[in-house]
């Protein structure tokens, strides 16, 4: 069987890998429009894989966060990358916070996220001291590691099994030919028995290549991150939190220790000008209009103006975004934080304006498309491997 995947992310090089592993005698061909993996979000996130707390118990999103955190954390293991459980720590700030917390809580339980306990403000301080706050749920299991080391890791492994990946491999057109499929590129055509689109920020347009439904659309959201001066990373030992807004699938600003020492602080969600723009001068005007013609993006305005300006201003002005995380780390000052490299979220919204918060997969014959791999794609992405290798092997339709 020849497999070709679309995109050399972490999840693209995860099911690369599996087929590997699962097929006898496949031959797997990884195409990538970068010149080396995990370019885009693999290689700028904060980090941090995730236990199981916000996720609707039962819902894929659950099911493949909770293996997926096991199986990468006995692959760094075996393989030796940094892998630390420095714990997560998700604070209300106040009365008005507590029946948010109690749900993460309740749906946390449900997950069987390990060693979850809750916390009063004495006991929030035992475990950050610096951190400020009514009451928490704390998380021991949460744990940070370099996904860009475990996509090359992941690289090396598919590249052992006698894969191949094509860097600098844009692919440009797919063609299903019966039971084939085709794969246009500027180096030439590819013909596979199975092909999987693991495209990320461009997955809805590689998905449309191959004939698949026009929705969801990516939007591109770029989170700015700024990073504590080396003086001030005594303030936060492991992951601070915000309870987070039901309505978003966004994580709101919090503090992340990095397995480098550092620590961040963000991000916050602006809309990016750009597919990939990282630098607010990034404005690509083709991705704009895109944007703006696709009919979710004004009633997704319409809904959170409001929500939108106020990311704005926090990323135009830096003491607004200090203000937002000294709400959970009182002595931290603007003059703590120095700006970070940001990153761009691919976030899928449907026709009707709805954020898309699961996972979304699409079954076109030969081959399997993901529109939606949100977080947490990234701790997911061996489990998520397994399972769309049996969709591509067994021909399941999936939604």
């Amino acid at each position: 069987m020849r497999v070709g995947v679309v995109g050399a992310g972490i999840l693209g090089l995860a099911v690369a890998r599996q087929v590997g592993l699962v097929v006898e005698g496949a031959e797997v061909c990884v195409f990538e429009k970068e010149g080396r993996v995990g370019a885009h979000q693999t290689g700028r996130n904060s980090g941090v894989v995730h236990a199981g707390l916000y996720y609707v118990p039962g819902s894929l999103k659950a099911r493949l966060c909770r293996r997926g955190a096991g199986l990468l954390r006995a692959y760094c293991r075996e393989r030796g990358l940094a892998y630390a459980e420095v714990g997560k720590v998700v604070v209300a700030r106040d009365g008005r916070e507590l029946d948010g917390l109690a749900a993460i809580e309740e749906r946390a339980r449900a997950n069987g996220v390990p060693g979850l306990r809750r916390l009063d403000a004495a006991a929030l301080r035992d475990v950050e001291p610096h951190a400020a706050g009514v009451a928490a749920l704390h998380s021991p299991a949460t744990a940070i590691v370099d996904f860009g080391a475990v996509a090359r890791a992941f690289a090396e492994d598919v590249e052992t099994a006698g894969g191949t990946i094509r860097l600098g491999q844009e692919v440009t057109g797919l063609r299903r030919d019966g039971t084939r499929v085709r794969v246009l590129t500027p180096g030439g055509e590819h013909t596979f028995d199975r092909v999987v689109v693991c495209a990320g920020l461009q997955s809805d347009r590689v998905a449309r290549m191959a004939g698949d439904a026009a929705e969801p659309a990516i939007i591109p959201f770029r989170g700015e991150y700024y990073r504590l001066t080396p003086a001030r990373t005594d303030l936060v030992r492991g992951l601070i939190y915000p309870v987070p807004d039901p309505r978003y699938p966004f994580l709101g600003v919090h503090f992340t220790r990095r397995v480098d020492g550092g620590v961040d602080v963000g991000p916050n969600a602006v809309l990016a000008l750009a597919r990939e723009g990282y630098r607010r001068r990034d404005v690509r005007p083709a991705d704009v209009l895109e944007t703006l013609r696709w009919p979710g993006f004004g009633r997704l305005a319409a809904r959170h103006w409001r929500t939108g300006i106020r990311e704005v201003y926090g990323s135009a002005v830096k003491r607004a975004f200090a203000a937002r995380a000294r709400a959970f780390v009182p002595s931290l000052k603007a003059a703590d934080l120095v700006p970070a490299p940001a990153g761009v979220r691919a976030q899928a919204v449907d026709a009707d304006g709805s954020l898309v918060d699961d996972f979304r997969v699409g079954h076109l014959g030969p081959i399997v498309t993901v529109r939606n791999a949100p977080s947490p794609a990234a701790t997911s992405s061996l489990a998520i491997a397994e399972h769309l290798t049996t969709l591509l092997l067994d021909g399941e339709r999936t939604h």
